[in-house]
């Protein structure tokens, strides 16, 4: 491993330090940063645009809780965070003064023909006792068999703007629109990071990169962009869900206000974020068939997000072998649902305590 070296200056008595720099200020890094300040830390977040404006804003914001859509060694977490949920939001409101828009109405899924067993067979799931129009009016009229599970949802953009206001409002520094280059080493120790401006100093780093984690060195961690374009609906009053709704063409996510988020493609299309007119009206056709009122809806906006994806689809959480410098990435599609497990467990391995869960399934060294 190549040392990267720090400029004098980290050794100026009069420089400011940190006790730990977080790389990325999405949701984990937000989310972690918070954690560990509640433990009289001092934080910085270096973010390379604005924090919370990738793969956080771009999320729909299903609180996804399922065994059957969720890998084994994530089940413990994934069950625990979303049942930190509520106390997580509402902190977060209290802090911030702001909506997360919070739902818990529930979610109704229309399975591929192939897993209807599955569902069938899963405690967790309630079938639909009447047709799905008759709990949910905007439905179209179907005789496909529909279950229910108890599931909540968010507004990631409102969920991220507030806990980067609550951040500020505890003190946490921030350093936007600022590229980190490199963690800095020296004598095989974490000093700090180097950036595109210029260079801070902290004995603890953790990078929160996301889909930007592997290309900061010293560790190339196996982190890579999958691609996920959405629209965004204005819902006419008529045509409104209480819902989330699920099916193997598009999912559909109600806000509060009135809009309805439609998603979601899964691409290998690297850092490309452009969106696709025929992928876009593909996703509004799936809509209009379980919705037929949208026609009516305008399009307010559509988008692409990059998730950070892994080899095996499991987030990467630790310490690297680098003394001092931790990781945690590669949530996938999961990283507002995992954002308060992640905020708990890496506080703890931050600070040398040993966490409840166990996370050798996503230790970094599984890659090595």
């Amino acid at each position: 491993m190549g040392a990267h070296r720090s400029p004098s200056f980290f050794y100026n008595a009069e420089v400011k330090t940190w006790d730990v720099i977080i790389i990325g200020g999405g949701i984990i890094g937000l989310s972690l940063s918070l954690a560990l300040r509640r433990r009289g830390a001092s934080v910085l977040i270096v973010e390379r645009g604005e924090p919370g404006r990738e793969a956080s804003s771009a999320a729909g914001g299903m609180l996804v809780n399922c065994s059957l859509e969720t890998a084994a060694p994530l089940r413990s977490l994934a069950t625990a965070s979303a049942r930190m949920y509520p106390a997580f939001a509402q902190e977060l409101e209290f802090e911030s003064g702001m909506h997360v828009d919070l739902r818990d109405h529930g979610t109704i899924i229309f399975p591929t023909r192939e897993h209807i067993p599955d569902w069938k067979g899963f405690a967790h799931a309630k079938s639909l006792p009447v047709p799905p129009a008759d709990i949910e009016p905007a439905l179209a009229d179907t005789n496909c068999p529909a279950f229910y599970l108890e599931e909540r949802s968010v507004d990631p953009r409102a969920l991220s703007a507030a806990a980067w206001k609550a951040a500020k409002r505890r003190g946490i520094d921030f350093s936007s629109g600022d590229e980190v280059t490199a963690v800095t080493v020296i004598d095989d120790r974490t000093t700090g990071v180097t950036t595109t401006k210029t260079a801070f100093h902290a004995a603890k780093v953790v990078n929160c990169a996301g889909a930007w984690s592997g290309q900061i060195p010293p560790h190339a961690f196996p982190t890579r962009p999958v691609k996920g374009q959405m629209l965004c609906l204005l819902t006419p009053a008529h045509a409104r869900l209480k819902h989330v709704i699920r099916s193997a063409e598009a999912y559909l996510i109600p806000r509060s206000d009135g809009r309805l988020l439609v998603g979601a493609t899964v691409e290998e299309a690297g850092f490309d974020k452009r969106t696709d007119l025929e992928t876009i009206l593909r996703l509004h056709r799936a809509a209009l068939a379980l919705i037929p009122k949208l026609r009516d809806a305008k399009i307010l906006e559509n988008w692409a997000g990059l998730r950070p994806g892994t080899p095996d689809a499991l987030p990467i959480l630790g310490a690297s072998s680098t003394p001092g410098y931790y990781v945690a990435t590669g949530h996938f599609r999961d990283g507002i649902l995992l954002a308060p497990i992640t905020a708990d467990v890496m506080a703890a391995v931050v600070e040398g305590r040993t966490s409840e869960y166990d996370l050798a399934p996503f230790s970094p060294a599984r890659f090595l």
